[in-house]
């Protein structure tokens, strides 16, 4: 055979695509992917977060202590949507992570602010994600500028020179805004998801190619016994893991560690249920896909709106409303809040709370999906 063909080209040309044709995953892979990363840059991704929640405390219930409140919100960076009756309450609101700005208005403001004596409020700023601290910071720093310009014209006691107020402001869990103990911790998160759920996922793939699924076929064991056995290594895999990132976290990032017997059952409880949850979505997609490319092709898949939406790159609190609907859904967002909470806030069991019954929600789901799935195969 010799020559140039542009039949058998042609031929070859087709088969190719009748091939890729075929191949629905790998096909639905080539135009979803370019579509996800549309979407999440173009209208998911803000690194100027704004909205976040803030919490007031007003001890002064004046109208120059309103007026400040809404020049506050105003700003577009926080929303106040919390209005606790209590500091104690407040602290627990930020120690949980669920407000950005903890705003704190004494009770003689209106009156000291009359007098020309220098009043003060206390704004104390959730400083685990830099980024977002840095925008919220700025906003009440602004503060004293902008407002109470109205209700002072001919209110106050003497001509005003100066800003009327100040603000002090208090960053609180990283002061320094050191961006490694935002940033390492999310690492661990994302380091397990990206080796257990890939290699959980190319399991039962790997037995169909090698021909050995014969033989685990013929095995007296049931579908679940099969994935318990399967599944039980990669815990120990991921547990030495953990051990390493978080040593090397405090020796060579200095990143602060639980201090406390709670903290670190709150912890360890919130690793292995993140542990088994990614294997037993890994397991799952093995139990889906037909080889070990579709199954790496999943799991790169399930990545991006993990890295995206969960918090790590990005602020979760800045994404709109459908992003956090969406990352709420994905694990990593969860076990971000349990370990940076854990490892910067001190926090334990019972500030996790939420988020650990989103953990065994979602080993829950998958588990029975995956025994479902299984069934069809082992049993």
């Amino acid at each position: 055979m010799t020559g140039f063909s542009f039949t058998r080209i042609m031929a070859v040309l087709v088969k190719e695509f009748t091939q890729l044709r075929r191949d629905r995953i790998t096909y639905a892979m080539i135009l979803i992917m370019p579509l996800m990363q549309l979407l999440l840059f173009g209208y998911a991704i803000n690194t100027d977060p704004r909205h976040l929640p803030a919490a007031v405390v007003s001890h002064d219930h004046g109208r120059f202590a309103n007026a400040l409140v809404a020049t506050l919100e105003r700003t577009t960076y926080v929303d106040v949507k919390h209005l606790p009756a209590s500091e104690a309450e407040m602290d627990r609101l930020l120690r949980r992570g669920e407000i950005s700005l903890a705003l704190t208005i004494p009770p003689d403001f209106t009156q000291r602010v009359l007098k020309g004596d220098r009043a003060q409020i206390l704004a104390e700023v959730d400083a685990t994600d830099p980024t977002a601290a840095g925008g919220v910071a700025a906003a009440v720093s602004s503060l004293p500028a902008n407002a109470l310009r109205q209700e002072l014209r001919g209110a106050a006691a003497k001509p005003v020179s100066q800003p009327p107020f100040e603000v002090v402001i208090h960053r609180l869990y990283n002061p320094e805004g050191i961006t490694s103990y935002n940033i390492v911790p999310g690492l661990l998160a994302i380091i397990l998801s990206m080796t257990l759920v890939m290699m959980t996922a190319m399991a039962v793939t790997r037995e169909v190619e090698r021909g050995t699924m014969e033989s685990l076929l013929s095995m007296p064991a049931t579908a679940f016994e099969v994935m318990i056995g399967k599944l039980l290594p990669y815990v120990a895999v991921g547990i030495l893991q953990t051990i390493v990132v978080l040593t090397l976290a405090r020796l060579l990032f200095a990143v602060p560690m639980a201090h406390t017997l709670a903290g670190w059952v709150a912890l360890s409880t919130g690793i292995v249920l993140f542990i088994t949850g990614n294997l037993a979505l890994g397991y799952c997609i093995s139990t889906v896909v037909r080889s070990q490319l579709q199954a790496m092709q999943i799991s790169m898949f399930y990545m991006m709106p993990s890295l995206f939406l969960s918090g790590f790159m990005f602020p979760f609190q800045g994404l709109p409303s459908w992003a956090q609907i969406l990352g709420e859904i994905i694990p990593i967002t969860h076990f971000l809040r349990i370990i940076r909470g854990s490892l910067l806030k001190g926090q334990v069991l019972g500030d996790m709370g939420t988020d650990l019954l989103a953990l065994c929600g979602f080993l829950v789901v998958v588990t029975a999906l995956t025994i479902a799935r299984s069934r069809t195969t082992l049993d």
